[in-house]
């Protein structure tokens, strides 16, 4: 009989260890486990995404009822307190026995002491008797379940009442968006699929393309026309950014930092047949899964090169008619969906990051012809990444200039842009943190 709770305390065991992507770890984990029944990889993921979202919060309570300090605990036994205390505090539908008793049974399974399995059977119980008295998630600043150097920055940025807003929302289970492929099928036709299916979707609030299911669960392989390629999964401010390449001609783009290809794939999408895109991806991984989307979802021929985009611009001196540059970044404006990322990231690295950014920037540079288009995007919320970035670089290419953006964007997403004409999305918006810069090279 396969334990949800053994397999979520495994998970999280290796994710910490590894410190790779979480979504990674889980389905590496999933996939060994070989569940047959979908409520029980629900009820992992639903385990492992809530207990790593509100790490500082289970610890703070764990630590009020625990005689022993987390620091002189075994892994194991940490990551058993805090599978079940998620279970108590959030899980409204598992009867507190089963909760404590199922994650007891894990430790057993594990072959633990039974002074260990008593001792977390104690501090469980414990919390059931006076859960009444449990300080609320949204209480203090001490629970906002966020790194305290990421707190005080974003305090110190947005104001306390704004961080304060921002780590709540982050701690809340965001909707599966996706984007519709119109070279195969149109938004509404597809959402009548999903209403087939008996399943609820809406039409994005912002991205012409988007679809919003808020509360799918399943895998996104079992949606209606995955296999034929009718959708990708991307956020709305994802998809935003990509726009800001327009005016779409016959032309050659460029995407220097495709990763896994969503916005090489809608840049695809969104060109003429005749057009013609170059994808730079070092990684073999994410080339092999760029590859299998390109097959799903069609359209133009999309010309994969690997090596960094330093080597590439050493190689190709022809232009592009525009060029894009999704940077690798800290990711502080996709925690909502990837929960980790708050505990491995550091103020440190935002800086490391940075001087990346610049030099793959100054590798574009070369890469725009004249007249053409350079978009600058992360998927973070800090300006160390964004509007620093800008300003060194329009400092260091004076042939390049702002264009604002809001004028390349739907009517509804105008208002994401501030005065610079900066591209800029937030948690509280119901969209993942983005920034994005659209520059001209003069002709």
């Amino acid at each position: 009989m396969i334990n949800s709770r053994a397999i979520a305390m495994e998970t999280l065991l290796a994710w910490e260890k590894s410190q790779a992507p979480l979504d990674q770890v889980l389905e590496g984990m999933l996939s060994e486990a070989a569940m047959d029944d979908p409520r029980d990889r629900q009820l992992v993921m639903a385990l492992v995404y809530g207990v790593v979202r509100w790490q500082g919060y289970l610890d703070a309570i764990i630590q009020k009822f625990s005689r022993h300090p987390l620091r002189t605990m075994k892994p194991l036994t940490i990551a058993a307190l805090r599978v079940g205390l998620y279970q108590l505090v959030f899980l409204d539908r598992i009867p507190e026995s089963a909760a404590i008793n199922e994650t007891v049974q894990a430790l057993k399974s594990a072959r633990q002491p039974k002074w260990l399995t008593g001792f977390v059977n104690g501090v469980l119980r414990a919390m059931v008797r006076q859960r009444a008295v449990l300080p609320a998630p949204d209480e203090a600043a001490a629970v906002l379940s966020h790194p305290a150097w990421l707190v005080a920055r974003w305090e110190a940025l947005f104001g306390p009442e704004r961080a304060r807003r921002i780590c709540w929302i982050n701690n809340t289970p965001p909707p599966l968006v996706v984007r519709v492929n119109s070279r195969r099928i149109l938004p509404e036709a597809w959402l009548t699929l999903l209403r087939e299916q008996g399943l609820e979707g809406e039409r994005g609030l912002f991205a012409t393309e988007a679809v919003r299911l808020n509360n799918f669960q399943g895998s996104i392989t079992a949606l209606p026309g995955y296999g034929e390629g009718f959708f990708v999964v991307q956020d709305e401010a994802a998809q935003l950014v990509t726009q800001l390449l327009a005016p779409f001609a016959t032309a050659r783009y460029l995407d220097g930092c495709a990763g896994l290809g969503g916005k090489t794939l809608h840049l695809a999408q969104l060109l003429p047949d005749s057009a013609k895109v170059v994808a730079v991806e070092p990684s073999l991984k994410r080339q092999a899964l760029l590859r299998d989307n390109l097959r799903r979802l069609g359209g133009p021929e999309i010309e994969i090169h690997g090596g960094t985009l330093q080597e590439f611009a050493g190689q190709h001196r022809e232009g592009f008619a525009g060029v894009l540059i999704d940077a690798p970044c800290s990711g502080l404006g996709v925690i909502r969906r990837q929960p980790d990322i708050r505990w491995q990231r550091s103020l440190a690295a935002l800086s490391g990051y940075q001087a990346r950014q610049r030099e793959l920037l100054a590798a574009a540079a070369g890469l725009v012809e004249k007249g053409g288009v350079l978009v600058y995007a992360t998927c973070s919320i800090d300006p160390m990444e964004n509007d620093e970035v800008i300003v060194a670089f329009l400092q260091e290419q004076p042939e390049f200039s702002l264009s604002p953006a809001q004028e390349y964007l739907p009517e509804a997403a105008r208002g994401f842009c501030d005065g610079k004409g900066f591209l800029k999305t937030t948690p509280e918006q119901g969209l993942d943190g983005f920034f994005a810069a659209r520059m001209v090279r003069k002709a």
